[in-house]
């Protein structure tokens, strides 16, 4: 598995497994489930969780927490309601990392949520960011519903990644719709084989991440489903493997599924069995 690249945007990877830096018990938690997930790219939430409320770094913020010689940041927009909001931030990230240095300075996830209680983007709001970050030089990589059609849109409008919702945030409740998620993985891949599908939320277990990658996404985008873990670090481990195995698979080539039996040792050349006899 270690030569089976992939490319998002201007950057090249060789793990699958985008890991979110929220929600852990302390930074040291934190550092050690990372390392057992075997990632390469975090997510960060800079608005929520590096800057402080006059827009300056806080003391002991998440970066500083981070080997970046080792992980590529993502940064994300998370919390933002509205499309000046998240390009507001999407700006903000990029000032700041440019300043420490860090590789991922001109790409953002991008979310545009509709409301508090679902947690879902908003369709409109998504497409009109994406075209606006797009435009100010960024690599979007865009959180979105399970659509096929609006997830072609975005990748039209420009987004080097589409990253379909499996479920709501945080839910834990897995693939909900293996056939959205296979559309759009069709729809996007249409012409351009090699164009990057990462499924985002819901993750809640390993079983998840193998059945998104079987169903043959390139990548799986999760945070709560390790964090909230009674062992995030052991979690941690099992999505790492269970994302390598859902990959494999994938490659492999499953057997159709069929209505009936089929036995695994042929019938051809056996003598076919006597009738039974109806008895007195």
């Amino acid at each position: 598995m270690s030569a089976d690249t992939y490319r998002v945007g201007s950057f090249e990877f060789n793990s699958r497994l985008f890991v979110g830096t929220g929600k852990y018990a302390d930074f040291d938690q934190m550092a050690a489930a990372l390392d057992a997930s075997g990632c390469e790219v975090v997510t960060v939430a800079v608005r929520r969780d590096v800057l402080g409320p006059e827009g300056q770094p806080k003391q002991g913020n998440i970066i500083d927490h981070l080997d970046t010689d080792r992980y590529t940041i993502l940064p994300n927009t998370a919390g933002c309601f509205t499309v000046a909001d998240a390009v507001r931030s999407a700006r903000l990230s990029r000032e700041l990392l440019e300043g420490m240095g860090n590789g991922g300075a001109n790409w953002v996830k991008l979310e545009v949520l509709a409301d508090t209680k679902t947690l879902l983007p908003d369709p409109l709001g998504t497409v009109d960011a994406t075209e606006q970050l797009v435009k100010l030089g960024f690599e979007v990589l865009v959180y979105t519903n399970d659509d096929p059609i609006l997830a072609k849109r975005l990748k039209d409008a420009g987004a080097v990644s589409v990253m379909p919702a499996g479920a709501p945030i945080g839910s834990g409740m897995g693939i909900l719709n293996q056939n959205a998620i296979r559309l759009c993985i069709e729809y996007l891949k249409e012409g351009d084989p090699d164009y990057p599908v990462i499924v985002d939320a819901g993750v809640g277990t390993a079983s998840d991440v193998a059945v998104a990658m079987e169903l043959g996404s390139d990548g799986v985008l999760l945070n709560t489903g390790i964090a909230g873990a009674d062992n995030p670090i052991g979690m941690a481990a099992a999505m790492n493997h269970a994302l390598r195995a859902g990959r494999l698979a994938y490659l492999s080539g499953r057997i159709p599924k069929k209505r009936y039996a089929t036995a695994s040792s042929p019938f051809e050349g056996l003598i076919a069995p006597s009738p039974v006899s109806p008895g007195p």
